[in-house]
């Protein structure tokens, strides 16, 4: 057997092991790396240690602390309970009216955090003891709040259009704008599958609000709606780059926490940015990791062998994308998105190219298949949040999201056979 097929085996194999006994992904990456390095023969814990350093060293990436900590911000001081109130008070007494609350929230929180973990636990951490005072099946309610937490990597600000844009040199801003209306149709298909899984439910109807209230539910949540105009609209404007946006998002909604809400106390910042440079470790971590396994994955010339199996596809850029979807939704299973993303983009993306598949088109439908893979068992991040908060078993929230899995994997083949839906809007916005 050749240096470069032990070296696949040992990073397939690596990887399955060292995650089945619980180890750290990032870790695992670093470690699998190291071993393909020794296989091949490039072992040296210089170069290690420059491709760890090359993993975050990137001016673009700055925006993920920021994103991160805009977060956190929004959960502390108040910004997040206001968009979940404003959607309540306008739909919440539609029977089975906390999904749709749950839903609106999704939709509305995407488009100011970018994290999907972050959305995901707010979002479960108000909701669901609600809709546990009021009836609804847990399992279900875990599932629905599980599937809006992963729009959050579609609607603009996004990390993972960050990592993906500095990964594959495509523009982050083309990325953000490609990412609203799909956003847009995932939170349609909610709708559509919860009002199919109502069927069999049996839920109160809440009295309506009055206009009244609706309204200054409204003008409380005003604030909190400005802040994705404001990111939107400055990058589409040219006033800030992407990596700009995550600054003036963190700096908003300190200013709202702090000053208009005043939910949040100077002395809880320390707090906030403690949390923040937490998660941010996990993150800078898992793409220093991912940059070992990359470097290793090229010089193995695994591309290659990949270009190879599927060149033959080339020809027909359709086929190509659904292959390449179906291989990314196995990859989902039993990686992060992130790692997938660092891993599995460089190499795929020259081949989408070749077969003259839009680059931006591409990444959009590559962090999709990723963003589905966080509620797609056994290594699904986000069940795993659900699960936490709620207090249930993973097993019973796996069995709550399955409808919202089927929608979602409608709507991704849909985008296969009709890229158009993704790529006249950005023609359009751009």
């Amino acid at each position: 057997m050749s240096n470069e097929g032990l070296a696949f085996i040992v990073f397939s194999a690596g990887m399955l092991v060292l995650m089945g006994i619980g180890v750290n992904m990032a870790l695992a990456l670093v470690l699998t790396g190291a071993g393909m390095a020794w296989v091949l023969g490039f072992w040296d814990t210089q170069l290690l240690a420059q491709n760890l350093v090359a993993g975050v060293d990137s001016f673009p990436l700055l925006a993920v602390p920021f994103f991160i900590l805009a977060g956190e911000l929004m959960n502390s001081g108040g910004i997040s309970r206001r968009i979940i109130t404003m959607a309540q008070a306008w739909v919440g007494h539609i029977r089975g009216g906390l999904g749709y609350v749950a839903i609106g929230a999704a939709v509305l929180m995407a488009s100011m955090s970018g994290s999907a973990l972050a959305d995901t636990a707010a979002l479960a951490t108000i909701l669901m003891p609600m809709m546990r005072l009021q009836g609804y099946p847990m399992h279900t309610s875990a599932g629905l709040i599980a599937s809006g937490g992963i729009i959050a990597p579609i609607i603009p600000p996004s990390m993972p259009f960050v990592i993906y844009g500095v990964t594959t040199n495509t523009s982050i801003s083309s990325l953000f704008i490609s990412g609203i209306v799909p956003g847009l149709i995932m939170g349609v298909g909610l709708i559509v599958a919860w009002r199919y899984v109502l069927r069999d439910l049996v839920l109160p109807k809440g009295t309506p609000l009055p206009m009244k209230e609706r309204l200054r539910a409204t003008f409380k949540a005003f604030w909190a709606m400005l802040m994705p105009l404001i990111i939107i609209g400055g990058m589409k404007t040219g006033v800030f780059t992407p990596t700009e946006a995550a600054v003036v998002a963190a700096f908003y909604a300190l200013v709202v926490a702090l000053f208009v809400h005043r939910e949040m106390k100077f002395v809880e910042v320390y707090g906030v940015l403690v949390r923040a440079a937490k998660t941010t470790a996990i993150v800078m971590f898992l793409c220093a990791g991912a940059q070992v396994a990359s470097y290793m994955i090229t010089l193995a010339d695994l591309p290659a062998t990949l270009t190879g199996w599927l060149g033959p596809l080339v020809e027909s850029p359709k086929l190509l994308m659904l292959v390449m979807m179906i291989v990314l939704v196995v990859i989902g299973t039993a990686l992060d998105l992130t790692p997938t993303i660092l891993i599995f983009a460089p190499v795929m993306l020259p081949i989408a190219v070749k077969a003259g598949i839009d680059p931006v088109y591409f990444g959009l439908m590559f962090v999709l298949n990723g963003a589905i893979g966080l509620i797609t068992p056994p290594v699904g991040t986000v069940l795993n949040v659900v699960a936490g908060v709620g207090r249930l078993s993973l097993h019973s929230v796996i069995k709550g999201v399955n409808p919202f899995l089927i929608t979602y994997t409608v709507i991704l083949f849909l985008f296969v056979l009709f890229p158009q839906i993704v790529t006249a809007p950005v023609a359009w916005m751009r």
